[in-house]
């Protein structure tokens, strides 16, 4: 039997999400940049393409079942690294070549948006199923941290290199920008995975009478009390964790006059809260082992309470003033959203191997399509609420408090579903799951 990853095996898994990070932050950021502000295009093409790669999310669950039932994760995660690094190169082209020819660069940019979804998706779930695999228990809550704040440092250091890389902006720069980075996020993840799931299986290849078609694979899962719970959790808490995206910059801005420089400071203070919430979980888990267990559903209900409450916080703001600490708040917000949202994929871990057995991709696939598709409906559903309360109300102060305090209501909802899950049984993460039918 291996022996399980030690911390440089689960660093080196790390850098398969930092690579992916790269490669994603690109195409959100600086392609969508491109497209509004050098080409001024409509805001609403990014949005939409970038909707794309959301929607395709939801073939999460096919992409982990095909997993299962082959017995190996590797493929699928080079394989998925490599449609989207291919994907990455093509949106640039397309981005470029809108310039010069609209149509067909927004129909190279459709397809390279549906490469994205795909890749993403399928080296994302399998990857996650691996490091489940083969990560002690003990270590699975500080193993999470540490590949999440990895993806986050994939975003920074890909923003930070790559603007100073695409200034004077043209196309063939951002073209060789973009190919550049997929390049070395391809040479990261295969130096991270490769030889990680060693040179057999981690678990027997399904026999064939045991490879259900995916539907009933997927009906398996959700029928299973736990995982369906989980699942709604996922989507309430990340549906209030992205709905403050797109709200909490305009609102320093129109609420509080702070400049576009400012709010994005304060942005970054968010952001930085997020990484320190991440790193507690991931501190606090290293230190209790498998004791952390019995604390992880305390840290995921008290994070998103915690945000919750920050949330009910801003509402109240504008009664303050301008006195107000808004950005001790905005780190408040980041350090709940962080210590929830670590915890909240330490336990999609230890749950994943719960249940009836070969599911695990397909279990992990469920619950990736339930992020991925509430931060694609809550960045737009934040913005699109504030725009309806100002409409309503009037006033920008009394909007932005009306859409904190449903956000928090959200996020308490969230909180509630996962004090549900597994209390009855010994903990296990959340619990385990009841035995399938």
């Amino acid at each position: 039997m291996r022996r399980p990853l030690g911390w440089l095996g689960i660093l080196r898994l790390g850098l398969v999400q930092t690579a992916l990070g790269a490669i994603v932050v690109l195409t959100t950021s600086a392609l969508n940049r491109v497209m509004v502000v050098e080409l001024a295009l409509p805001a609403t093409l990014p949005g939409v393409l970038v909707g794309i790669h959301y929607a395709l999310q939801m073939l999460r669950p096919r992409w982990g079942y095909g997993s299962d039932m082959g017995g190996r994760r590797t493929p699928w995660i080079l394989g998925g690294m490599a449609v989207l690094a291919l994907g990455g190169v093509l949106a640039a082209a397309a981005t470029a070549m809108m310039g010069e020819a609209f149509l067909p660069g927004l129909a190279l940019g459709v397809l390279a948006f549906l490469m994205i979804g795909l890749g993403v998706g399928a080296a994302g779930t399998s990857l996650l199923v691996l490091l489940a695999a083969r990560v002690d228990e003990a270590r699975r809550a500080a193993a999470a941290s540490i590949v999440w704040i990895m993806m986050i440092a994939g975003f920074i250091l890909t923003t930070a290199i790559g603007g100073r890389l695409l200034d004077p902006y043209s196309p063939e720069r951002l073209v060789a920008v973009s190919a550049g980075v997929s390049v070395i996020a391809m040479i990261l993840a295969t130096l991270g995975v490769l030889g990680i799931e060693g040179p057999s299986p981690a678990r027997p290849a399904a026999e064939p009478a045991a490879k259900p078609p995916f539907r009933r694979a997927l009906a398996e899962v959700w029928a299973e009390p736990e995982a369906r719970r989980f699942t709604l959790f996922i989507f309430l808490s990340m549906l209030a964790y992205s709905a403050q995206d797109l709200i909490l910059e305009p609102f320093a801005g129109s609420v509080f006059g702070r400049t576009l420089g400012e709010s994005t400071q304060l942005s970054s203070l968010q952001n930085g809260g997020t990484l320190v919430g991440m790193v507690l979980v991931a501190i606090v888990g290293s230190a209790f082992g498998g004791r952390f267990a019995h604390l992880l559903r305390a840290f995921t209900i008290g994070g998103c309470l915690f945000a919750a409450a920050v949330m009910l916080v801003l509402a109240l703001s504008p009664l303050v003033g301008a006195g107000f600490p808004l950005a001790a708040a905005f780190v408040a917000l980041g350090l709940g959203n962080g210590v929830f949202a670590a915890a909240a994929i330490a336990s999609m871990m230890k749950m994943v191997g719960d249940g009836r057995g070969q599911r695990e991709g397909t279990r992990m696939g469920m619950w990736g399509a339930a992020q991925a598709v509430a931060f694609g409906i809550g960045g737009l559903a934040g913005a699109a609420a504030v725009d309806v309360a100002r409409l309503a109300f009037g006033a920008p102060h009394v909007a932005y408090a009306t859409v904190f305090v449903i956000d928090a209501l959200v996020f308490v909802a969230a909180a509630a579903l996962a004090a549900r899950i597994g209390r009855t049984r010994p903990a296990r993460g959340f619990g385990p799951m009841l035995p399938a039918e």
